[in-house]
């Protein structure tokens, strides 16, 4: 099986937005299409990758604001940690309060399950709470890859005083799900630079390895 991937970041707060496929297949997932639809089915045409999902990290308004119209164009389902619903439901607030134009999105077609294959891709969804109650991050064993969402950032964590948030729950999932993967992992953050886990074991200032 061989893994293509593409990170790249779209929508009003950069969000890094991913594509994975298998090359064998031609099928594969999407995570966090925070805005852009354009450019991100121009890339799934260039990827020449079927969509069997489009997942979410979290639901937070930047991690999905193109996922109505992306789920429109290609007829994939949309996933999301049910933990994360109350999130999901106040996108119009969200976007008031980030004074962004607000545009209906569908409700979740299905519940990330903790563990939950993507058997397309050899990958596996890990239920990691603390930036937000229904926080996932996406384990791509053969890609050697970690989609993190906002949990973990390069030299950083994800913030915990927004409403769901808990620094005790992210500090544990970062130090028993996410620093438990193998040290050569490359970690696509939910913004800003790619990272590894090797690095923010020794180096991330907030959360250490074992501190």
């Amino acid at each position: 099986m061989t893994i293509i991937h593409k990170s790249f970041p779209v929508g009003p707060l950069q969000c890094n937005c991913t594509i994975l496929g298998n090359t064998e297949t031609g099928k594969g997932y999407l995570i966090d299409p925070g805005g852009d639809p354009e450019l991100i089915m121009q890339t799934l045409e260039e990827m020449k990758i079927e969509l069997e999902g489009i997942y979410h990290t979290h639901a937070h308004f930047d991690h999905f604001l193109a996922s109505a119209e992306i789920k429109e164009k290609t007829g994939a389902p949309i996933y999301l940690h049910d933990d994360d619903r109350f999130l999901w439901d106040s996108l119009e607030m969200q976007c008031s309060y980030f004074n962004i134009e607000f545009k209906p999105t569908p409700p979740p077609d299905f519940k990330i399950e903790d563990e939950q294959d993507l058997v397309h891709c050899d990958g596996v969804c890990l239920h990691t709470p603390g930036h937000t109650p229904g926080s996932v991050s996406f384990h791509f064993d053969s890609a050697d890859l970690l989609v993190a969402g906002d949990t973990l950032f390069n030299g950083s964590v994800g913030r915990t005083d927004l409403p769901g948030g808990d620094f005790k729950k992210l500090k544990s999932s970062i130090q028993n799900k996410i620093y438990t993967l193998d040290e050569s992992t490359t970690v696509i953050t939910g913004h800003g630079p790619e990272t590894s886990i090797k690095k923010e074991m020794t180096n991330n200032m907030v959360i250490r390895y074992n501190s």
